[in-house]
């Protein structure tokens, strides 16, 4: 390719920052979306991806569409809702209704080889096929509760006996197992999380499940236990738990499609997290989403992908933190010389010099390593 040739994903992704740019508001006024989709119990599955599951929703390529999302926190507990969050705080009409109706249907939903993440969908995007890419735009997101969970622990997170860097000869950290239970509100025109007397974290919501559905959910595959059934908790080529903080509105994420009509699902609404989501857990909120939906037919990907206003975010995925780091590394330069025309000498050399690599989540199993090349640094192309 020519340096000043632009490949056609390069004029999809100015196309789609332009569309995002835009969209979710008319003169500062947020626009209404073409389909609301209800966290009702009909309309979420709890920690799996089915692959046959009947559309909530079909759409057309373009649509946009409202999605409400449950936090399992607080949601798929023993305890029925409001008791259980009324012992931290909770009033009786904070808890939100789709909470306690969906914990009425837990003992008739199947939970072997499952994880515990309440999702949403899924949604059919009418002609989508194998070996198609779906461009999600997140427009906006929005938090549905004054409040969220955050859980720690001696075992949690990077210190659980199943963390790959887990060495016989580590101590266990000196503290408790708590659920912390952390407000939200409005301090100057801002969201905050009230985290403790003089700490206040500010929000920047987003969805840490989006998927589509998985390709062949095979016995040995990270979270597949049960045949056929893809447990929620580890993200792969589908997405799913990728907890990319930076998937927040304004943002577009990039999936391949396996199954007809693509299927998506989201979930795991979280208010903020950092970079690794160390304790096993963000600020685990209930939140609803707005997003548009662009089908791109036959563009192949072979994984997940993103951008938003200033990077474009590559992903490498692995049961090894060491690996999935080589395969950001490897998807960079793939990017670079497909997308921008380098050698893949130059494109290694771009991306030792220009591109950060960052630990996304680290405790989800299968974790993820996000490439965030700069947009700046192509200013003649």
């Amino acid at each position: 390719m020519h340096p000043h040739t632009r490949s056609p994903f390069i004029v999809l992704l100015l196309a789609a920052a332009v569309v995002s740019a835009a969209a979710g508001s008319v003169h500062g006024q947020e626009t209404a979306p073409d389909h609301v989709v209800r966290s009702t119990p009909e309309n979420v599955v709890w920690g799996w991806y089915p692959i046959d599951r009947a559309p909530v929703l079909t759409i057309q390529s373009g649509d946009t569409v409202r999605i409400e999302t449950l936090s399992h926190a607080g949601t798929t507990q023993a305890e029925e809702p409001v008791g259980y969050l009324g012992q931290f705080g909770a009033e009786p009409d904070e808890v939100l209704q789709d909470v306690v109706d969906f914990w009425g249907t837990r003992p008739d939903r199947p939970r072997e080889g499952r994880s515990g993440h309440v999702i949403t969908g899924p949604i059919y995007i009418d002609g989508a096929e194998p070996g198609d890419m779906l461009e999600v735009q997140i427009l906006s997101v929005r938090t549905r509760a004054p409040y969220g969970i955050n859980n720690t622990g001696p075992t949690s997170g990077v210190f659980g006996s199943g963390y790959p860097g887990t060495s016989a000869e580590d101590e266990p950290m000196d503290m408790p197992a708590m659920r912390h239970f952390i407000r939200t509100g409005e301090v100057d025109g801002r969201e905050v999380a009230f985290f403790a007397d003089g700490i206040r974290v500010p929000l920047a919501p987003f969805m840490g499940v989006m998927a589509v559905a998985p390709e062949d959910p095979t016995v040995g595959q990270p979270g597949v236990t049960v045949p056929g059934v893809q447990a929620s908790r580890p993200p792969g080529p589908f997405g799913g738990n990728l907890d990319v903080k930076d998937l927040a509105a304004g943002s577009t994420l990039y999936l391949p499609v396996f199954h007809p009509g693509a299927r998506f699902y989201v979930g795991d609404p979280h208010s903020v997290q950092g970079d690794g989501e160390v304790s096993g857990t963000a600020i685990e909120q209930s939140l609803s989403g707005d997003f548009r939906f662009v089908l791109h037919k036959g563009r192949t990907i072979e994984g997940p992908r993103a951008e938003n206003a200033t990077h474009h975010i590559l992903m490498g995925i692995d049961l090894d933190l060491d690996r999935a780091l080589r395969k950001a590394v490897v998807a960079t330069v793939e990017f670079l010389v497909h997308e921008q025309g380098l050698t893949r000498s130059q494109a290694f050399s771009l991306a030792s010099i220009a591109v950060d690599f960052r630990v996304a989540e680290a405790v989800d199993l299968t974790q993820v390593v996000t490439a965030f090349v700069p947009k700046a640094i192509f200013p003649g192309r």
